[in-house]
C-alpha cells in the first residue's frame, strides 16, 4: 500500500508538468524572418537569401521537430559580429558571419570538390543545425554529458548525415573547407587563452566533423582517409563515435520528431545542383 501511495503522489507531482509538456509538443512550429540589413554592404546577402527562399527551405526542413513552443529563425546585422547563436526561442544568424563565409569561398572548384557554392552553404547549413541543436537541447530539456558546444556540433554532423548521400557529401565539405580555412588563418600558434574558449578550435572541430562522416559512411567518405584528411589513427575509432552520437540522437531527440513527415523532409533535395 505504502509504495502505491509514493507511486500516486510522484504521479501528481511530476507527471501534469510532464503531460502538460508533451501536449504543447507540435510539429512545425518554426517561423523565420529576414530583417532588413542596416549595413548597404549586407543588401545583396539578404537579397539572395530572400531569392532562394533559405529560411523558407529551413523552416520546412526543421518542421518535422515536435517543440513545446515556438522557434524563431532570423538572420540579421549584428553590429560587426560575425556570429551566430540561440537564445530566448530565437535563434540568430548575423550577415557578418554570411559575409566572411563569402569572402574566404574558393574562386573555383577545390581539388577536394568544394564548390564556391558549397564553401558558403555547406557551414552555413551546419551552422544552423547547430544552433537549432542548442535549441533543443533548451526546449526538449535534453541532458547532455559534456560540453554543450560539441554537443551541438555532434546533432548538426548526424542530421546532416541523414540526408541524400550526395548532399551530406557536399555540406560535410563545405563545412570542412570553413574549418580549414579558419584554423590556417592563424598566422601563430594560438595562446593559452584560446583553448579555454567553450568551443572546440577550428582544426579540432574539423576533425570532429571529418570523422562522424567517415563513421557513418565508410564507402561515401573514405575519401576522407584515402586522401589524408583525417589521420588513420582517429579514423580507427569513428564508427564507435558514430554510433555513440546516433544512440544519443535516437535516445534523446528521436521522439520528438514526427517521423511521417520527417521522411518527407529527409528525402526531398535541399542544394542547388553543384556544377
Amino acid at each position: 500500500m505504502r509504495v502505491i501511495l509514493l507511486l500516486l503522489i510522484t504521479w501528481v507531482v511530476v507527471a501534469p508538468d510532464t503531460l502538460t509538456t508533451a501536449l504543447a509538443a507540435q510539429a512545425n512550429r518554426v517561423t523565420v524572418s529576414y530583417v532588413l540589413p542596416k549595413n548597404s554592404a549586407h543588401q545583396p546577402i539578404y537579397e539572395q537569401l530572400k531569392e532562394v527562399r533559405f529560411l523558407e527551405r529551413l523552416q520546412q526542413f526543421l518542421s518535422p521537430f515536435r517543440l513545446p513552443r515556438p522557434l524563431l529563425v532570423k538572420v540579421e546585422g549584428c553590429g560587426g559580429d560575425a556570429n551566430a547563436w540561440y537564445e530566448d526561442n530565437v535563434i540568430t544568424i548575423c550577415y557578418e558571419y554570411i559575409e566572411g563565409l563569402r569572402k574566404t569561398m574558393p574562386a573555383n572548384t577545390t581539388l577536394a570538390g568544394v564548390t564556391p557554392d558549397d564553401a558558403v552553404m555547406g557551414p552555413l547549413l551546419d551552422t544552423c543545425f547547430h544552433e537549432f541543436g542548442h535549441a533543443l537541447f533548451e526546449m526538449l530539456r535534453v541532458p547532455v554529458f559534456g560540453r554543450e558546444e560539441d554537443a551541438a556540433d555532434q546533432v548538426s554532423a548526424y542530421i546532416t548525415l541523414e540526408l541524400h548521400k550526395d548532399e551530406a557529401r557536399r555540406i560535410v565539405g563545405g563545412t570542412a573547407y570553413a574549418y580549414k580555412t579558419e584554423a590556417e588563418a592563424a598566422t601563430a600558434p594560438p595562446q593559452m587563452a584560446k583553448f579555454a574558449d567553450v568551443h572546440g578550435t577550428p582544426a579540432q572541430r574539423l576533425y570532429n566533423e571529418l570523422c562522424l562522416a567517415y563513421g557513418a559512411d565508410k564507402e561515401q567518405f573514405g575519401y576522407i582517409v584515402d586522401k589524408g584528411y583525417l589521420p588513420k589513427e582517429r579514423a580507427e575509432d569513428c564508427a564507435d563515435e558514430y554510433q555513440q552520437v546516433s544512440y544519443a540522437y535516437k535516445k534523446l531527440i528521436e521522439p520528438h520528431v514526427d517521423r511521417h513527415r520527417a521522411k518527407k523532409v529527409f528525402d526531398k533535395s535541399w542544394l542547388r545542383p553543384s556544377g
